[in-house]
């Protein structure tokens, strides 16, 4: 049954084919052999057996799923909670042609009389051996993510004079320059199994990124600053543990095909090891704090990643 005609927006079986898997990394340009059908092999030690899926295409899906449940509950956006944080830890990988299934809890909403307000949701991804995906999403007055982050800038510097692909200097943060792109956001958004049209339709003057767009660039710029570095992407294999991301919806949603994004990556810190998750306990894991910038320097999102090397 095709997961667009269902009855339920969540507990639907889907199924992620190699197709949807080419459409979402060439539209956000991520080159993980790790998403490429004809170089998964050539990654040493590649335990999965196949191409998987983007986390930024799992993450996608998700974004669509919580939208469909709030819109069942009669919700509407609280433009009083105007930043929603994706809190996701990586459990298992999924391989293209495997089936999988989405639960969103429904939303939880705590007013200003507990504590901070918000509203949230649970999401948890399966498929027939465990877990996928798990975290929460949530609508806050600030954001959870990198909330005290400062620009890695020289006081005053343009945006635009920094050179695409470059390292800041003193700071040691890697700038990459990227565009939006209609099409592009659509891509992602059909390569995650999400109807576009909710998000985009030219008959209808709709114009409606989706929060993981932007996001999902991120991607590109850590492959980008690694492969500046000279990392070997077959003999160094690393995949997302953990994202924790704060998107700025008010920014978001005045989004329009063309304008700049400048995507600020930090140098890694080596962090404590992963106790659970994709990867062997106790591996080394690897954190990078990015921030995504407008033009005008105001953020749109700010995320704080990790990784850790397979094997």
């Amino acid at each position: 049954m095709d997961a667009r005609m269902a009855d339920s927006p969540t507990d639907t079986t889907r199924v992620f084919q190699q197709i949807h898997i080419d459409v979402a990394r060439n539209s956000t340009d991520d080159f993980n052999p790790f998403h490429d059908g004809d170089k998964w092999d050539r990654i040493r030690g590649n335990p999965f057996g196949g191409p998987i899926v983007l986390g930024f295409q799992l993450e996608s899906l998700a974004e669509d799923l919580v939208n469909a449940v709030r819109r069942a509950e009669g919700g509407h956006e609280d433009t009083a909670l105007p930043f929603r944080n994706y809190q996701f830890t990586f459990a298992g990988a999924l391989r293209t042609d495997e089936a999988f299934t989405t639960v969103v809890k429904p939303s939880v909403r705590r007013t200003a009389s507990a504590g901070s307000p918000q509203v949230a949701n649970r999401v948890v991804m399966r498929k027939g051996d465990g877990l996928v995906l798990l975290g929460h999403v949530r609508d806050t007055q600030t954001p959870l993510a990198l909330a005290d982050a400062t620009l890695p800038l020289p006081a005053q510097t343009p945006l635009e004079q920094l050179e695409d692909r470059s390292v800041i200097a003193d700071s040691g943060w890697f700038h990459k320059r990227k565009f939006m792109s209609n099409g592009n956001a659509k891509n992602l958004l059909a390569g995650s199994l999400v109807h576009q049209a909710d998000y985009f339709d030219e008959l209808e003057d709709c114009v409606n990124f989706p929060d993981m767009f932007p996001v999902s660039l991120i991607s590109c710029a850590l492959l980008e600053r690694a492969h500046a570095t000279g990392h070997d992407f077959y003999a160094q294999p690393l995949v997302y543990t953990t994202h924790h991301i704060s998107v700025d919806r008010r920014l978001v949603r005045g989004l329009r095909s063309a304008d700049a994004l400048h995507i600020l990556v930090s140098p890694p810190e080596y962090v404590a090891p992963a106790d659970r998750g994709l990867v062997k306990p106790g591996t080394g894991q690897q954190r990078y704090r990015c921030l995504g910038l407008l033009a005008d320097s105001s953020v749109l999102f700010r995320a704080d990643l990790t990784l850790a090397p397979i094997g």
